[in-house]
């Protein structure tokens, strides 16, 4: 990671230090801005711009990679929650809704493309017949398994700029501001 700038001011001298760095895109817009509004701190769009730029190019990777595979980011984020909440590998809908911030109708559609592929399966709840859980099939279970260690060397190569004590100082940086933001562990 580039070394922080001491002294910055409120002009926002966030570019001073991006020569070590590299000069990327987000560092041509902020130069672009500071020749506009040259009294205007613009330091914010270096931390921002670049979070959403490379969660925009990772999005990208990622969909690629998984679509390799068959199966699309969504398809993968409830394979890995059923793994990774041990056997029997099962879920209620309600328990991935709060676990998703996506909506009751894009969680049926999931399931029933997922279904469709034999990927999981619906079975009536023993306790409440209301409801329904959502399960790994053996065939879910193996495609995670094969799959899950792929997925991790590949989130590995988009990390390859980071030493391991860089990326720990930003895993811990990032946990600062999505704590911040009210993103805590459920």
């Amino acid at each position: 990671m580039a070394k922080r700038v001491a002294g910055q001011g409120a002009a926002g001298k966030e570019g001073a230090g991006q020569e070590e760095a590299g000069r990327d895109a987000v560092q041509g817009v902020i130069e672009q801005w500071r020749q506009e509004c040259p009294e205007l701190d613009f330091s914010p769009i270096g931390v921002v711009g670049r979070v959403m730029r490379l969660s925009r190019l990772w999005d990208k990777e990622i969909k690629s990679f998984l679509a390799e595979h068959g199966l699309e980011p969504g398809e993968f984020d409830v394979l890995s929650t059923l793994r990774r909440s041990g056997e029997p590998y099962e879920l209620t809908a309600k328990t991935f809704l709060k676990a998703s911030l996506v909506t009751t109708g894009a969680i049926t559609l999931r399931v029933d493309r997922m279904a469709a592929k034999g990927l999981v399966t619906r079975v009536p709840d023993a306790v409440d017949r209301r409801s329904v859980k959502i399960r790994l099939t053996p065939e879910g279970l193996e495609t995670i398994d094969r799959l899950l260690p792929l997925h991790l060397a590949n989130e590995a190569r988009l990390l390859a700029a980071l030493d391991a004590a860089d990326r720990t100082h930003l895993a811990a940086t990032l946990a600062t501001m999505l704590n911040s933001q009210g993103d805590t562990a459920r």
